[in-house]
């Protein structure tokens, strides 16, 4: 049985966020995605404090200098759509007011009709942190915590009741609800993660760097979730950070999901045999245009479903 398959809205500076969303999502839905995702970036530091993703040395990629606000992304794909989900992957939970997110989600899922994913991280930029306020970034795990506190106050029944150490809600009706539990996903890149998303998340949201290690980091979290007694399946949807090439890369060097349509497709297979259920294609980040988007992403998605994925 084909495995679902979501792709990644235009969101980078060379897209035109009032056409070019509307118009990819409406093209995904009907080729056969059944899920549309989001990042998020927030600033692009000149200079930075470190390197991407923490990595000393390593360039931000120029595409990051304009990046959309995400939950306004989903909510333009959900005008135009009326079947795909919609996830965020990931927003940077310690970047935000815990109580007015929950808000925001519960009313984007109320309007995309029950379609809402929340996946939820912490983040790694300094910058981003400290243009954002909210709280240093030395208490970023406290911060997730909290979050999924509120959300499930807020999202639960009135009236809602809540003290934490960044929110306090007196006794107090805070609508809309969601119209379904909304799916919470998490990554695990520590053993403290991987223990919070056994505990408290619906899923596990990692980057598929690699079919081998991807199968590893899968057995890790099925293995920690039997420890501590989980009783419900982890639900997984990896995200693959594609660059397209118009001719095939060389096998020499080559990382996973880059490369031609024919290789991006190759490593898809690979990672599918891992078990993994679900995966999210970001193809933006190398394709100029929504034009260009929406072709690679149509021609992935038909050689994908041929392949048996």
């Amino acid at each position: 049985m084909p495995i679902p398959l979501g792709l990644g809205l235009p969101q980078m500076k060379q897209y035109d966020l009032g056409r070019d969303v509307a118009d990819v999502a409406r093209a995904a839905e009907a080729v056969g995605y059944e899920s549309l995702w989001v990042f998020e970036r927030v600033l692009f530091p000149e200079p930075a404090t470190q390197g991407l993703y923490g990595v000393p040395g390593l360039a931000w990629p120029d595409q990051y200098r304009s990046v959309t606000d995400p939950l306004v992304t989903l909510t333009l794909a959900a005008a135009a759509t009326g079947r795909a989900r919609l996830g965020t992957s990931i927003l940077v939970a310690p970047l935000h007011v815990p109580f007015q997110l929950a808000r925001s989600l519960a009313s984007l899922d109320v309007a995309s009709g029950g379609r809402v994913i929340a996946g939820l991280g912490t983040g790694w930029s300094l910058d981003e942190y400290a243009a954002a306020s909210v709280a240093p970034f030395e208490k970023r795990g406290a911060v997730l915590d909290e979050l999924l506190d509120v959300c499930a106050a807020v999202w639960g029944p009135d009236p809602v009741s809540y003290k934490g150490d960044l929110t306090t809600i007196a006794p107090a009706e805070v609508g809309p609800k969601p119209a379904r539990p909304i799916p919470v996903f998490l990554p695990a890149n520590s053993p403290r993660a991987t223990r919070r998303l056994v505990d408290r998340a619906d899923g596990w949201m990692p980057v598929a760097m690699g079919a081998s290690q991807l199968a590893e980091q899968w057995q890790r979290v099925r293995d920690v979730a039997a420890e501590r007694g989980r009783d419900r399946p982890v639900g997984v949807c990896a995200r693959a950070n594609a660059r397209y090439s118009a001719e095939p890369l060389g096998s020499r060097d080559r990382k996973s999901f880059h490369g031609s349509v024919a290789q991006i497709v190759e490593d898809l297979v690979a990672h599918a045999a891992t078990g993994v259920p679900e995966f999210i294609l970001d193809l933006q980040g190398t394709t100029r245009d929504a034009a260009e988007l929406i072709g690679v992403a149509t021609a992935v998605y038909e050689a994908a479903r041929a392949a048996g994925v």
